[in-house]
């Protein structure tokens, strides 16, 4: 397994990490993800740790903390291997303070954390969205105190955007308070948003990007192509409502070029699609998923080779798709690009 640096700390985190949610399998939309128990669970963890895998990411929302619960029964006796990611600040129930980020609500969630995972202290903490309504300088001295008292090691954001990240490290270096370090995003071939903004923010001011959804919301499996109908036993049925959308030709388009480079390399579609993620500038750490072993090796197997440069390019011109403005003249106009050379892939 390859390590990486969580952006600009001292943490080294495996390129690939597991996502937990998977385990537990409550609600109409966990429970499409998978319904992992503790047993099943702890040989998803065995088979992660053989292989280097080190890092589980869950959140209080995943299947009302049933993800979190069966992961921590699933890490038992072996803590000190682990390195645990979660978040909090989506809703977990509907009481006035069952939401957000605010002193009482994150303390509550970290606590609440901490039970289910049966640990002392949590490695990764982050934001699971922006609380509009709760002062940033209210959220970031919760979290000092937190790192303070030890619960939690490095703080990080999910699902924000450029400006609320910048406002909340202008308020964290003012402070002396803890700095952001991770940025948990959707990012895939079929989802390149994340490279407008959000990635030159990450490469300038030091923020690793733990990707989620590396496989376009099961859209990347394989099993999806032009003129076949959508296999009975997809996810995508119950779940494309809840998560990214994606044109069908622009899936088409890629999927297709996928295809031509698995005829080349022997690999799999979602091998290749993680494979490129894995090279892409500020990545630390790709979240796969599995509802069973099949699924985790075949995951595993995007890692210890890489894509050549002629596939890459041929991938990126694929899921390629117009900037929004104001981002747009810099890709296609000389006197803008001249100002902002293009990150190095």
């Amino acid at each position: 397994m390859e390590y990486r640096f969580l952006g600009k700390s001292g943490l080294k985190v495996p390129a690939l990490s597991f996502g937990a949610g998977t385990f537990g399998g409550n609600g109409p939309l966990f429970s499409n993800w998978g319904n992992s128990d503790a047993t099943e669970a702890r040989r998803l963890v065995d088979i992660c740790l053989e292989a280097g895998v080190n890092l589980f990411d869950a959140a209080d929302v995943y299947s009302d903390g049933a993800s979190e619960e069966v992961l921590g029964e699933a890490i038992k006796g072996r803590r000190a291997s682990v390195l645990i990611s979660t978040k909090a600040s989506l809703p977990m129930g509907d009481g006035p303070n069952d939401a957000g980020s605010s002193r009482f609500r994150l303390i509550r969630s970290v606590e609440d954390a901490l039970r289910r995972l049966q640990t002392d202290h949590i490695d990764i903490f982050q934001l699971h969205a922006f609380d509009a309504f709760t002062p940033v300088e209210e959220v970031l001295s919760t979290f000092d105190t937190l790192v303070r008292d030890g619960k939690i090691r490095y703080v990080g954001v999910s699902n924000f955007a450029g400006w609320q990240i910048m406002k909340s490290l202008a308020v964290a270096e003012r402070h002396g308070w803890p700095r952001y370090v991770v940025n948990q995003v959707y990012y895939s071939l079929v989802g390149r948003d994340y490279e407008w903004e959000l990635m030159p923010l990450g490469q300038d001011q030091g923020l690793g990007a733990m990707v989620w959804s590396p496989l376009g919301w099961g859209r990347l499996t394989g099993k999806i192509r032009r003129d076949v109908p959508l296999p009975e036993s997809s996810r995508l049925h119950e779940t494309a409502s809840f998560g990214p959308p994606v044109e069908d030709e622009h899936l088409y388009r890629v999927v297709e070029v996928l295809d031509t480079i698995a005829e080349e390399t022997g690999k799999t579609v979602p091998q290749i699609a993680l494979n490129w993620l894995l090279q892409r500038p500020t990545v630390s750490s790709v979240i796969v998923g599995a509802r069973n072993e099949e699924q985790l090796r075949q995951n595993l197997g995007a890692i210890g080779w890489n894509l050549s440069s002629e596939q890459i390019a041929k991938l990126d011109e694929a899921s390629a798709v117009t900037a929004p403005y104001p981002h747009f003249p810099y890709r296609r106009q000389e006197g803008f690009a001249r100002l902002n050379p293009p990150m190095a892939g």
